[in-house]
């Protein structure tokens, strides 16, 4: 079996790509840098230069080709690989005849808890927001503290001290009482908090016993990270913007986090996301991996979900009760590569480029397309909201 094409399918601000074989079998990936998804294809379209003829089986050894071909390393590259990535694991699958999760190792359960993001911000808004998931059937929620994260920390900062940490206090308080002790909520401060703040908002809230607080301050300094982890007894958790397997190393062997939220279309894939699940294990962590993408994404995560004995909980992704799939069907275009109208050219440093035209496909991508990747959530009212493996 050898690789015969790729074709980029762009969906309003969703990366999608499809790899073909010369046996008929393809295999769909899914890119996760937001705001950078042109770039992202410029690094696809080069990388389809290496890919063309190859043998897609060989998984490990194309992740390794192309990570370390690029002299110059980055999220928008990493992207375009877990895209890749995702895409030859779904290949081998469908080849071979069993789930992905088969080549993973097995799988380990039946289903995978979720949680869904509470996208309200005020304490009564986000406890009513959570006795709504609980009646849909969740037993977890992610609670956005510091609130609108589209404002910048700049000014959130100009407010009181004594009043930012007392309304972060009150709406983890107004959830608890909301939906009672049997109801497991995380904290989401998206890196929004400076160190003080963190550490007194954590002792404020740990008599509610939260699931974990994530991302209370930018990870950039894992030494910052530890010392508030320390100061605490509130799991802290991070890595939904971690691009190699070295930070997710740096973070355990700091001691700063007990749970770590790998993003399989950032991470550059299922690859290097099944050996962060190694190394948590060995450092007693669990795994909650990222996933504010689209239903490849979902899908992906799965996998990994049911093929790790460390799994935590899995986000699911807002998108799909908040009306934002129909933004899948929006027509950006798609893109072939190689073009089978225009002829292949070598450039001077060797490379194949396919020039600026690319082949017209269809203008958006089909919501039946959708529908096959899709992952059923099952579960009714007072009951867990489970996703079948």
């Amino acid at each position: 079996m050898k690789i015969t094409g790729l074709e980029i399918i762009p969906a309003s601000k969703y990366l999608f790509i499809k790899i073909t074989t010369d046996e008929g079998v393809h295999g769909i990936g899914e890119a996760g840098a937001w705001g950078f998804l042109d770039g992202v294809e410029g690094v696809l379209r080069r990388f389809t230069d290496y890919l063309i003829g190859q043998d897609p089986f060989r998984i490990e050894h194309h992740w390794n080709y192309l990570y370390r071909s690029m002299y110059f390393r980055g999220s928008v590259i990493m992207s375009a690989l877990s895209a890749i990535d995702i895409a030859l694991w779904d290949i081998k699958g469908k080849a071979l005849g069993v789930p992905v999760y088969e080549l993973l190792g097995g799988k380990c359960r039946d289903k995978v808890r979720s949680y869904e993001a509470v996208f309200r911000y005020t304490a009564e808004e986000m406890a009513d927001f959570c006795v709504s998931l609980k009646e849909k059937g969740y037993d977890a929620a992610r609670l956005m503290i510091t609130g609108d994260i589209s404002k910048s920390t700049a000014d959130r900062s100009c407010s009181i001290y004594n009043h930012k940490v007392e309304t972060y206090a009150r709406k983890v308080k107004a959830c608890r009482e909301a939906v009672g002790d049997s109801f497991d909520l995380i904290l989401e401060c998206h890196r929004s908090m400076d160190p003080c703040e963190a550490v007194a908002f954590a002792k404020s809230v740990e008599e509610y016993r939260p699931l974990f607080l994530e991302d209370p301050i930018p990870p950039d300094s894992p030494e910052a990270m530890a010392d508030i982890a320390g100061r605490t007894n509130i799991p802290v958790a991070t890595g939904e913007r971690f691009i190699n397997i070295q930070e997710f190393e740096t973070i355990l062997q700091k001691r700063a986090a007990k749970y770590l939220r790998p993003d399989v279309c950032a991470l550059g894939g299922l690859t290097p996301s099944k050996k962060v699940a190694a190394m948590a294990e060995a450092n007693y962590a669990k795994i909650v991996p990222h996933n504010p993408l689209g239903p490849v994404s979902t899908a992906a995560c799965l996998q990994l979900d049911a093929a790790i004995p460390n799994f935590g909980i899995q986000e699911f992704p807002s998108f799909y009760h908040q009306g934002n799939e129909a933004e899948m069907t929006l027509p950006r275009g798609r893109r072939l590569y190689p073009d089978p109208r225009r002829p292949r050219h070598r450039s001077r440093a060797g490379g194949q480029h396919h020039g600026k035209v690319f082949a017209p496909a269809e203008k958006h991508l089909r919501p039946d397309r959708l529908r096959r990747v899709r992952v059923r959530r099952v579960g009714r009212r007072r009951k867990k909201a489970v996703h079948d493996i």
